[in-house]
């Protein structure tokens, strides 16, 4: 599936936030705790919580580290300052999220970049502290793989107002957390030869909280992880990664996906016979060689690599500066590039690929899970589509064809839904009876601005559940177009209901009626033809809290899109199934089939959630 994906960032930043360099907190002696790596102080967050920033879970995976499983940290005696963000994953700066220490599309970051923050409630007596035994959210960030940092996301209100642990982590990104190449499998553990380092990122930092956690009151037998869009992507990976089992507990998946390359697509030349992707590890070399004047061209390249030892090529590719190796790729204006990730290794993950392993009962981690979409999934991305919109002044994004804008976004995001929710749950449900747990997030009260009603425009979009289950409402100076006075009251009242649920199935393994007791049941997906299967988050002055039966599958969706009454005019239901093969491949509708002519068009540069 290659679908243009951005986190809540993207919007955020939009709207003038930046995510650069926050400055240093003052230590707080109260917030001293010993752990197995060596004792760590931090601070006092914005909402009251205890907050210890940029503690380091590995080595710094760089020199011969880098395409190398993340090796154990030193440990240390004296007091660590755990007081600010360790350094964001290599990448491109983009104002669509992510490090915005730079002007966009400039390399930022580092390759020291493997740190996590671990946010619990303030306590100045230690010893109560480190026995509490709270459950312990785990944060994945989103950002397509490629984009992100965990220092956008504040754990802190949760974990204040909710007594929980909250922990999130960086990992590393696009070429340097995914790469398989032939020189660089050479003498390293089937683990390593894999090339999916992120995933060994992420196991590798949730071995550290099964360790630690304890320490910071948290309970290493009751981790939830939980991520959106690419975040959501990766807890279904490590839902079937045989290395992740026993290291969590329960799971919940915000808008995430399966899709996955071929080891093909990710190690071999465009013209193999059986074709590599255009951005593989082997014409990642081939152009380096050519960059670096080792070659006149990418035949002579290619020729070259056909002798040149297997070592040699991998201590030239392990020489190259970060920024030369992303400038191999081009981050299409908004950070996130095309690399091919993840690889269905056999070893990291299924050889038959994440749904193939989540199909199968021995295929996956037998944990509770939570999946869900938001209403408008893509209105978030068509909005900054040249193809739907133009700047009005240069500044503000202006709606070339509003019912093409919105039929396009409703027909994506039931697709998503049905991809990432619906069918899933269907697969997952007789496997886990009462286990498997649904939503959609309907929220779409927005301000107007400019005469332009955003609640319209934007709606439920991707990424906008984030700060309601974080309650984390200071995102950048214009926070206010989002998030203004008038619906405060209603966003509050939901981001706790939304809070209770996730921590009560954090808690449990069940969201039920919420920590309270006292909020609509959140039931599993019934079985049963007709039965009620997910539940409906929005304001109680909208469509409120509730549990709903549609079902929506591929199928389904491609059908509609077939009858839809709505798209008589002209040629709108052509243009529409063009955009739905364009942005993704869905199971998409057969074009021809709908009297749209020759085949498909070529995919829009995608990246992944």
């Amino acid at each position: 599936m290659r679908v243009r994906l951005v986190s809540i960032a993207a919007f955020i930043a939009f709207l003038g936030c930046s995510t650069g360099p926050l400055p240093k907190a003052s230590a707080d002696f109260t917030s001293l705790r010993e752990t197995p790596s060596g004792p760590v102080v931090g601070s006092t967050g914005a909402y009251g919580s205890h907050a210890w920033l940029g503690i380091p879970y590995a080595q710094a995976p760089v020199g011969s580290l880098r395409w190398r499983g993340p090796r154990e940290h030193p440990t240390w005696s004296e007091p660590r300052e755990a007081l600010s963000f360790g350094s964001s994953c290599v990448q491109f700066a983009s104002e669509l999220g992510g490090d915005l220490s730079a002007p966009p599309g400039e390399v930022v970051g580092s390759e020291d970049c493997l740190f996590l923050n671990v946010y619990a409630p303030r306590s100045e007596d230690v010893a109560a502290a480190a026995a509490t035994r709270r459950p312990v959210l785990f944060w994945i960030h989103g950002g397509g793989n490629t984009i992100g940092t965990s220092s956008f996301y504040d754990g802190g209100r949760l974990a204040a107002d909710e007594g929980v642990v909250v922990v999130t982590v960086n990992y590393r990104l696009g070429v340097l957390g995914w790469m398989r190449h032939a020189a660089l499998a050479a003498t390293v553990s089937p683990e390593e030869q894999s090339g999916n380092f992120a995933v060994l990122d992420l196991v590798a930092a949730l071995s550290w909280v099964r360790d630690h956690i304890d320490s910071f009151g948290g309970d290493p037998a009751k981790v939830t992880i939980f991520g959106e869009s690419a975040g959501g992507h990766n807890v279904l990976m490590l839902m079937t990664s045989p290395l992740a089992r026993g290291l969590f507990h329960r799971a919940v998946v915000q808008s995430g996906g399966t899709w996955m390359d071929t080891l093909a697509a990710a190690e071999n030349p465009v013209d193999a016979p059986e074709p590599g992707h255009e951005s593989s590890s082997a014409e990642l070399l081939f152009a380096r060689l050519v960059a670096s004047d080792r070659a006149a061209d990418r035949s002579a390249a290619k020729l070259a690599t056909a002798t040149m030892p297997l070592s040699d090529q991998a201590a030239f590719l392990r020489a190259q500066a970060p920024e030369d190796l992303l400038r191999f790729y081009s981050d299409g204006g908004n950070g996130m590039y095309d690399v091919p990730k993840p690889f269905p290794d056999g070893v990291v993950l299924p050889e038959d690929g994440i749904l193939g392993g989540l199909s199968r009962r021995d295929g996956h981690v037998d944990v509770p899970i939570v999946l869900g979409t938001n209403r408008d999934e893509n209105k978030l991305f068509l909005f900054f589509d040249p193809d739907f919109t133009d700047l009005w002044f240069g500044i503000w994004p202006r709606l070339k064809d509003e019912e093409h804008f919105h039929l396009t976004a409703e027909y994506l995001s039931r697709h998503w839904k049905a991809t990432g929710v619906d069918e899933l749950a269907e697969i997952l449900e007789p496997q886990h009876p009462g286990r498997v747990f649904a939503y959609r997030f309907d929220w779409d009260e927005e301000p107007s601005i400019l005469g332009k009603d955003l609640g319209h425009l934007l709606g439920a979009s991707h990424g906008f559940e984030i700060p309601f289950v974080f309650g984390h409402w200071n995102l950048g100076p214009q926070t206010g177009l989002l998030f203004d006075d008038g619906n405060e009251a209603a966003r509050e009242a939901l981001s706790a209901a939304m809070r209770g649920y996730w921590v009560q199935f954090a808690t449990s393994g069940d969201p039920g009626r919420g920590v309270t007791g006292k909020l609509p049941v959140w039931k599993p997906w019934g079985p049963e033809l007709g039965s009620e299967k997910w539940l409906r988050l929005d304001t109680a002055a909208d469509t409120g809290i509730a549990m709903e039966r549609e079902v929506v599958t591929t199928s389904s969706v491609n059908a509609d899109l077939a009858r839809d009454e709505r798209l008589t005019a002209g040629d709108l239901r052509c243009r529409v199934a063009e955009d739905v093969v364009r942005w993704g491949d869905f199971g998409t509708p057969d074009l021809r089939s709908l009297g749209c002519g020759g085949a498909a068009p070529v995919a829009a540069p995608g990246l992944e959630p």
